[in-house]
C-alpha cells in the first residue's frame, strides 16, 4: 500500500482519487470546493487541512489543477512538506514552461517528478480507462507508472520535463480540428437529404473515419455512448477546448510553428463559448456549425 496525496479533487481528480483507493492505497486529498471534498470523502479519501498538510509524508503527490499558475503555487507550497526522493506527479493540462518550472522545483528539493496530462474525460477518470502522457526522466517515469495504471489503461512516456504537456497541446489540437470537421460533414449531410445513420456508416468504414467520428460522434443516433445522445452533457466541455486550443496556439507562437487549422477551430470554439455554450460538450461544436448558415 502506497501512500498518495491528491490535490485536486474535482470532476477529473474526485474519480481519479477514489479508483486509487480502490486500488488498495491510503489517499489524502484537499480541494478549495467543499462539495468535491465531500464527494472524495464519501470514497475513501481522507480529507486534509490544506495542500501542504496532505502532502506531508506521501510516498507520492498528485496535483489535478486548472492551469499553470496554480500548478506552481501549489508546488511551491507542498514541496517543502515532502519528503525527499518521494514523487510528485501532476496531472493538469497546462502551458509547457509551467510544466518544466514545476519539475524545477521537485529537483532542487530532491523529488522525483512527472508530468502527466490526461486523455479521457470523465468516463475515463471514473473508469480508471485513461491514457496519461508523461514527461520525466526515466527514474520518475517508472516509479510513475505503477500508480498511473490503477488510473488508466495506456501510460506512455513521451519524454524529457515538459514533454507530456506537448504531447497532450497537440493531441487535443487534432481533436477540436477533428470534431469541427465531423460536425461540418454532419451539417452539410443534413442539408443534402442524407440521413446521420448513412453517413456514419459510410465514414466510419472509409477514409473519414477518426475518433471525433466513431466513439463521439456529435449527432444522436449511431454511437449511443455519445453527449449527442444526451443533450450534450459534457464529457469534455467546450470551455476547456478553448483552453486546450489556446495552450496549442500558444505553444505555436512561441514555437515558431504554424498551425492554421488549429488557430481556426480556437476562433469557432470561442465564439461557441462567447455565446453561452462554454458548459456544453465540445461535441455540441455542430450546433454552431448549423448556426452558421441561417
Amino acid at each position: 500500500m502506497t501512500t498518495i496525496a491528491f490535490i485536486g479533487l474535482g470532476n477529473m481528480g474526485g474519480p481519479m482519487a477514489a479508483n486509487l483507493v480502490k486500488a488498495g492505497h491510503k489517499v489524502s486529498g484537499f480541494d478549495l470546493v467543499e462539495a468535491s471534498k465531500a464527494a472524495a470523502k464519501a470514497s475513501g479519501v481522507t480529507i486534509a487541512d490544506s495542500a501542504a498538510a496532505s502532502a506531508k509524508g506521501a510516498d507520492v503527490v498528485i496535483t489535478m489543477l486548472p492551469a499553470g499558475k496554480h500548478v506552481v503555487s501549489v508546488w511551491t507550497d507542498i514541496v517543502p512538506e515532502i519528503t525527499k526522493g518521494a514523487l510528485i506527479i501532476d496531472c493538469s493540462t497546462i502551458d509547457v514552461d509551467s510544466a518544466r518550472t514545476a519539475h524545477g522545483l521537485a529537483s532542487k528539493a530532491g523529488l522525483l517528478s512527472v508530468d502527466a496530462p490526461v486523455s479521457g474525460g470523465v468516463g475515463g477518470a471514473t473508469n480508471a480507462t485513461l491514457t496519461f502522457m508523461c514527461g520525466g526522466d526515466a527514474k520518475a517515469f517508472a516509479a510513475a507508472k505503477p500508480v498511473l495504471e490503477a488510473m488508466g489503461k495506456k501510460i506512455v512516456h513521451c519524454g524529457d520535463p515538459g514533454a507530456g504537456q506537448a504531447a497532450k497541446i497537440c493531441n487535443n489540437m487534432i481533436l477540436g480540428i477533428s470534431m469541427i470537421a465531423v460536425g461540418e460533414a454532419f451539417a452539410l449531410a443534413e442539408k443534402l437529404g442524407l440521413s446521420h445513420q448513412a453517413l456514419f456508416d459510410v465514414s466510419s468504414t472509409s477514409s473519414g473515419q477518426c475518433w471525433s467520428l466513431t466513439s463521439y460522434c456529435p449527432v444522436p443516433g449511431p454511437v449511443p455512448a455519445s453527449p449527442a445522445n444526451n443533450g450534450y452533457k459534457p464529457g469534455f466541455a467546450s470551455a476547456l477546448m478553448v483552453k486546450d486550443l489556446t495552450l496549442a496556439q500558444d505553444a505555436a507562437s512561441a514555437a515558431g510553428a504554424v498551425t492554421p487549422l488549429g488557430k481556426h477551430a480556437q476562433e469557432l470554439y470561442k465564439a461557441f463559448d462567447a455565446a453561452g455554450h462554454g458548459g456544453v460538450d465540445f461535441s455540441g461544436i455542430i450546433q454552431h456549425v448549423r448556426a452558421m448558415a441561417k
